[in-house]
């Protein structure tokens, strides 16, 4: 009983990436069941359907998962205080729980017990139902931003769709106050928020191709193209929001047991081939986006950008079963994904 008590107490009410063992069994038990109908084999629209419902089913039977656990702990200690047989205490610890009231134990120490059992439980319901309003809410701060990138990059986003458009507009010099400067503001939501409510990590997006973590990765590349390959006056927030988007990335990974390398070298290979590198810059060229002459060393700087959130974003588009997006879920062919696992505790990777 008071294990459950304390699992609920981390789970909501901490704000930070506490997971104990009841939270983190519930969910990935959850998600196994789901991959039975979601498995590789089927489609990318069926195993979008079957999954949009993974965290809200998760998250809504949490409840029951605490009530069923404190449902057996007082069944056990009504038991222990000489209410026989088992299906007695049980009867007895489901009136007290329910609060139906139908049966009254003899003894003021037993009759504490079941005003005890009749708080937690409705305490239990009361604290998911406060703590739904929080997560919506965060959900939806989220998404606002993910669907405005749709208008810049497409659907999926694309950093060369996305520099291309804001050339043909006029707007490429207004870049960092437009994208970059909001973006690094929704990266530090995003890392509270999905830090301390982990669940929100498999909250899908209400269009089956849009996802916050593609959407993410779509703009970490835009800036790491801005500031390794196109040729304009020097500007610190792609910078910036590279940093921050790398660390939400990282700090999010750290509460599943998702690898990645903390101190990795600028010169270490990506899932980005030198080839791909190449032909984005032949199309952006070709649309007449402003390059720097020497696309050997924007390569290298490139990669110096790329190789600080590569691993972290895609495992985290394999854990999430991201839609299909360029230089982010269609690499995930390219590294060994373990199953999904939860961190018993979290581990805080700095640079």
């Amino acid at each position: 009983m008071v294990w459950t008590l304390v699992s609920a107490v981390k789970t909501v009410v901490v704000p930070r990436a506490v997971l104990t063992t009841m939270t983190r069994t519930h969910f990935v038990a959850i998600r196994k069941f789901f991959n039975i109908f979601a498995g590789p084999s089927r489609s990318f629209e069926t195993r979008d359907r079957v999954l949009a419902m993974y965290a809200p089913l998760s998250l809504v039977t949490l409840p029951a998962t605490w009530v069923a656990a404190v449902l057996a702990g007082f069944t056990a200690i009504f038991w222990g205080t000489g209410i026989h047989p088992l299906s007695d205490a049980f009867v007895t610890s489901g009136s007290s729980l329910f609060t139906l009231g139908f049966v009254r134990p003899p003894a003021a120490p037993r009759v504490s017990l079941v005003f005890i059992e009749a708080g937690i439980g409705l305490g239990l319901i009361s604290l998911m139902i406060s703590y739904l309003p929080t997560i919506y809410g965060a959900f939806s701060r989220r998404e606002a931003l993910v669907g405005m990138l749709e208008i810049r990059a497409g659907l999926p986003p694309s950093p060369a769709v996305l520099l291309t458009r804001y050339t043909r507009i006029g707007l490429l010099d207004r870049i960092d106050e437009d994208l970059f400067q909001p973006w690094e503001s929704w990266f530090v939501d995003v890392e509270e928020s999905h830090t301390s409510q982990p669940a929100l990590t498999f909250f899908r997006s209400p269009h089956p191709e849009r996802s916050w973590i593609t959407a993410g990765g779509c703009v970490l590349d835009t800036a790491a193209i801005v500031s390794s390959t196109i040729d304009r006056p020097y500007n610190a927030s792609c910078d910036i929001v590279i940093r921050t988007g790398f660390l939400c990335l990282r700090r999010i990974a750290d509460v599943f047991r998702v690898s990645y390398d903390p101190d990795p070298s600028p010169s270490d290979p990506t899932t980005i081939s030198r080839h791909e590198f190449d032909q984005l810059c032949a199309d952006l060229q070709a649309e007449g986006v402003p390059l720097k002459a020497d696309l050997d060393q924007a390569w290298i700087d490139f990669n110096g950008w790329r190789v600080n959130y590569d691993e972290a974003l895609v495992r985290l588009c394999a854990l999430t079963a991201a839609p299909p997006a360029k230089w982010s879920s269609d690499r995930i062919s390219q590294l060994d994904i373990p199953p999904l696992r939860f961190r018993r505790k979290r581990q805080t990777n700095r640079r």
